[in-house]
């Protein structure tokens, strides 16, 4: 039976330690954490066997692998005290967005033996141990990053445990990793919050510009509710990727620019059919970044009980739904009213079922 310790037990750590005991209902969880109602719920749903007070605790040094699911500044912090204490054996791996900081720290303590960095492509802009789920990581790429004198079992023992998470692992340098992350991760939040706060600088007083934000306003600013203190430290610790690709950004809107104001069509539309023709080339599987999303749309009357009928068609046939909301502005999307189900098959079900009543469905997947 294997000993798993913890820092950390929000979103993404509480989401580890539920697929590893989903897994491997008889490896021991132990964790710490500064919030006690997150540990006291993980006691009470099961997930966690026992809970420390502190770091240095002897029987979180004896875990055979140790997670740091902290902020990736608290990740630095948590290294240098637990390096120079855990065992021989035991493995040490995080999950931050930045990797090549915390593997020059854990070459400077002589860790690079038994560390592995760990990078879960997985995730939501909610946080917090109560909105995470084994689910989360199911067919996500796990970016493993390891250690230059890591011995190779180490590794495969690492690996499996990733696979037996439903997650996909992927081996990298920490270099690549993050290279890579700046420009598909890191950017694409800088680009979001700057484009919300663009608007939010332009809007008027009555806020009509939120007001009518449409459809692919909100999906891509979604990612602009993430953390800000996740994010603050992530810019500041993967700064020179970053500002490499802010600069090839920044060159690319000057193009678009150019284009627009010299009225040059064909390059307008050549960069809107290359853009459609790579993004469609994207597997949206939930096994990356992009989470796929199982989506109606319906076409409802705008009368009393029009919902509730929807929903209680859905329930009789035992259909979970995720969310159900209200469009007011159809811009790119049919349907009136709006429902999220977990699973394609759900979705599926649903479309059959409403259809068969004769509402109108749109879908978007």
């Amino acid at each position: 039976m294997k000993s798993i310790g913890f820092v950390g037990l929000g979103l993404i750590g509480g989401s580890i330690a539920k697929a590893i005991k989903k897994a491997h209902p008889d490896y021991h969880l132990i964790a710490f954490d500064q919030d006690r109602e997150s540990l006291g719920q993980a006691l009470s749903e099961g997930i966690l066997d026992s809970v420390v007070s502190d770091v240095k605790d002897a029987s979180f040094l004896s875990c055979d692998y140790l997670f740091l699911c902290a902020p990736v500044e608290f990740n630095l912090l948590y290294l240098d005290i637990l390096g120079k204490r855990v065992h021989a054996n035991c493995v040490i791996t995080d999950v931050g967005s930045v990797k090549e900081n915390i593997h020059k720290k854990a070459g400077e303590l002589g860790l690079l033996d038994h560390f592995i960095g760990g990078h879960p492509m997985a995730g939501s802009e909610k946080t917090g141990f109560a909105s995470s789920s084994a689910q989360i990581l199911e067919n996500a790429y796990y970016m493993i990053t390891p250690g230059e004198d890591l011995p190779i079992n180490r590794l495969s023992d690492f690996t499996e445990l990733v696979r037996s998470m439903g997650a996909i692992p992927m081996v990298v340098t920490c270099q690549e990793h993050d290279f890579m992350t700046a420009g598909v991760s890191h950017l694409p939040h800088l680009i979001a919050s700057s484009l919300v706060n663009l608007v939010k600088d332009l809007d008027n007083d009555e806020g009509y510009m939120k007001t009518i934000a449409a459809g692919g306003f909100r999906d891509i600013t979604r990612i602009a509710s993430s953390s800000p203190v996740m994010w603050q430290q992530i810019c500041l610790e993967n700064q020179a990727n970053i500002s490499f690709m802010l600069d090839e950004y920044i060159r690319s809107l000057i193009r678009v620019r150019t284009y627009v104001d010299n009225r040059d069509s064909d390059s307008i539309y050549n960069m809107f059919a290359s853009s459609r023709d790579y993004r469609d080339s994207i597997d949206v599987t939930d096994n990356g970044l992009l989470k796929k999303l199982y989506m109606l749309y319906i076409e409802i009357a705008d009368e009393a009980g029009g919902i509730a009928t929807v929903a209680t068609i859905l329930a009789l046939d035992k259909i979970n739904i995720k969310n159900i909301g209200i469009i007011h502005n159809r811009e790119f999307e049919q349907g009136v009213l709006k429902i999220e189900f977990y699973e394609e098959a759900a979705m599926q079900h649903a479309r059959e079922l409403l259809i068969r009543r004769n509402y109108i469905i749109h879908e978007r997947t």
